[in-house]
């Protein structure tokens, strides 16, 4: 075992599991000072390394969890602790074999070498909304899903409802649920769909309720629900998942984390669309294309920019991302601090 204390800094990596945490400590010249399993708790983190010194710099891959044990470690520990990019570090490993020794060295000596892919650390009260933004979004998904079961469910009894009446009105719904002939079996498996299909209107409500009871006095949130064709959903998520935008360096940067911007296909002398980039953050990306439709309709220079764009040909598709990407990058400026004059 090596002497109870060293000079310099102690780098540590810490390999998150739900029980328990791989800790490998190393000096400043990358010599192995521990490499063990300890309890998932911060206190039995923070003995495990405390015998080599108070200054330590540690780095853990973003994962759930990870960063309430991150903040713990910060406050409670007083250690300086990186979120870590867990596809880049991946990469960078360039080994195939994985164990958590090898996986809580390779973040500890990122750390020590300065090349640790750091990801932006938000504080809990983001995090906080983060799961309840996402907790309707799973709603929303559950409900798509089961609207899908009910359709399927009609063709495959080949019911067709009404003409002149539209799917999902309250008219199509009372058709569905009175007069739909339906088999015994096929009526009492409807029956349940459409029971769940009420219980899950009536959470995503109460969830909707909950994001505007806690975004109340939020500044960022405030500031976008005065701006056009951009509803408390919009704005919550963008708060939840964007947190604040100084942490990015350009319009750009904030465009392509939201998943917006166009990926590159290109070949010597050959250029070819590629759709939009397959990294970023998909919740993100689904609502503001969704919020660049209505922001085509409600204000008149995106509404430009739509119409110049199908007017060269463009598809809707790329005009919604391309208006989703450009009011980023315009939000990005907007929202930054007011500097003082010089």
């Amino acid at each position: 075992m090596p002497a109870a204390t060293t000079t310099g800094p102690v780098f540590v990596g810490l390999d998150y599991h739900t029980l328990s945490v791989q800790v490998c400590a190393l000096d400043r010249g990358g010599r192995v000072l521990l490499n063990q399993s300890c309890a998932n708790d911060w206190r039995a983190i923070r003995d495990a390394v405390a015998r080599f010194g108070t200054d330590v710099r540690a780095a853990i891959e973003a994962c759930s969890g990870s960063a309430d044990l991150a903040e713990e470690l910060v406050t409670k520990a007083g250690w300086l602790v990186d979120l870590a990019h867990p596809g880049y570090v991946a990469r960078m490993k360039g080994n195939p074999d994985k164990t958590d020794y090898s996986d809580a060295k390779m973040l500890a000596d990122l750390e020590r070498v300065g090349y640790l892919p750091k990801v932006w650390h938000a504080p809990a009260e983001v995090r906080e909304l983060r799961r309840l933004v996402r907790y309707r979004q799973q709603l929303v998904g559950e409900r798509r899903n089961v609207k899908l079961r009910i359709g399927a469910l009609l063709r495959d009894n080949r019911v067709a409802a009404p003409e002149g009446v539209n799917p999902w009105t309250v008219a199509w719904l009372t058709w569905l649920t009175r007069d739909a002939a339906l088999s015994e079996q096929t009526r009492w498996v409807m029956d349940r769909h459409l029971g769940r299909l009420k219980a899950l209107a009536g959470d995503v409500k109460a969830a909707e309720q909950r994001l505007a009871q806690v975004t109340a006095e939020d500044a960022l949130v405030v500031n976008l629900l005065t701006m056009k064709g951009i509803g408390l959903v919009t704005a919550a998520t963008i708060r939840a998942e964007i947190g604040r935008f100084d942490r990015f360096r350009t319009g750009k940067q904030a465009a392509r984390f939201c998943g917006l911007s166009p990926r590159n296909a290109s070949s010597g002398q050959k250029q070819a669309d590629a759709g939009l980039i397959k990294a970023g953050n998909p919740q993100l990306r689904v609502v503001l294309i969704e919020a660049a439709h209505r922001l085509v309709r409600y204000d008149a220079r995106w509404k430009k920019l739509a119409a110049d764009m199908k007017g060269r040909g463009k598809p809707g598709s790329v005009v919604a991302a391309a208006v989703a990407n450009r009011w980023v990058r315009w939000l990005f400026h907007q929202v930054q601090p007011v500097k003082a004059a010089a």
